[in-house]
């Protein structure tokens, strides 16, 4: 009896989503699927944080004194983990491809920095870096693992483990630990409130960084959405675009997504089987 061949080998489309990357020019849009092999959960699919969490907003951080409290302590201990994780199989058959000269760019929605670690050149972090901190005072900019150093001085005895981290880092804690956390300010101004340099939910991406995104996309020969639901407008937009100027759309995610009915390629198929045979058979 012949073995059934592995479900990548099968997946429908991975014949017609070779052919689209394999003539090159391609933009890659990636979200948080291609991350879940990393160890960094989603927000949407089956075991996604949207369905047991509600994500820090713009709106309550800024507004909020309490609310920012607790999304600095909760990420305080959730930092580590995010600092932790490494690239997975999908981000080096990205790299791989990139390096092969068949992508016209990457755009990604994380703000894990994992692309980047993968070797990925040039990245489009469309919601931002969580290795990054602003401060809302001056607008300086720092790096993340300096706040984290300060923070584990000023907090030596806070050390809550933490059951479940979010895809903005932001731990889950019982509310109870987050009266002994204690905030530090801006080493620049001495004030703050400091904020991660990431686009929080229900905040505006700036629109110069949009801007070069659809330049990206408008020069581009495709687009190949990875791991994205496309439930946000910030990703489904440049789906949107697509359709409009007659871009094929390819995507591979687990599960549907909402621009499946504009897509011309779609691999409903794990993304750490899909991208490695995919770049095997572009050659990268």
């Amino acid at each position: 009896m012949t073995a059934a061949l592995p479900a990548v080998q099968t997946a429908d489309g991975l014949d017609e989503l070779a052919g689209l990357v394999a003539d090159g020019d391609v933009l890659v849009l990636s979200g948080a699927g291609l991350s879940t092999d990393s160890g960094i959960p989603d927000y949407r699919g089956a075991t996604g944080s949207l369905r047991r969490h509600t994500p820090m907003t713009w709106q309550t951080f800024r507004r909020d004194p309490r609310g920012r409290h607790r999304y600095w302590a909760r990420s305080y201990v959730g930092w580590p983990q995010m600092a932790a994780a490494r690239p997975n199989a999908g981000h080096s058959a990205v790299a791989r491809l990139q390096r092969a000269g068949l992508l016209a760019g990457v755009v990604t929605q994380n703000v894990d920095g994992l692309h980047q670690a993968a070797g990925a050149r040039d990245v489009v972090e469309l919601h931002g870096g969580l290795d990054r901190t602003v401060c809302l005072a001056c607008g300086d900019v720092a790096r993340r693992d300096e706040l984290h150093r300060r923070l584990r001085a000023a907090n030596p005895a806070f050390g809550p483990r933490a059951d479940e981290v979010n895809p903005d880092g932001d731990a889950e804690l019982p509310d109870e630990v987050l009266d002994g956390f204690v905030m530090v300010g801006c080493t620049a101004c001495g004030d703050g409130p400091l904020k991660p340099d990431v686009v929080f939910f229900g905040e505006t991406v700036p629109r110069d960084r949009v801007g070069t995104c659809f330049r990206m996309l408008e020069e581009s020969a495709g687009l190949l959405v990875l791991g994205s639901s496309l439930t946000v407008m910030s990703g489904y937009r440049f789906v949107l675009r697509a359709a409009e100027l007659g871009i094929p759309v390819a995507v591979v995610n687990l599960g549907p997504t909402r621009g499946d009915a504009k897509v011309d390629v779609k691999v409903d198929a794990p993304l750490g089987e899909v991208l490695p045979e995919l770049a095997r058979r572009c050659g990268a």
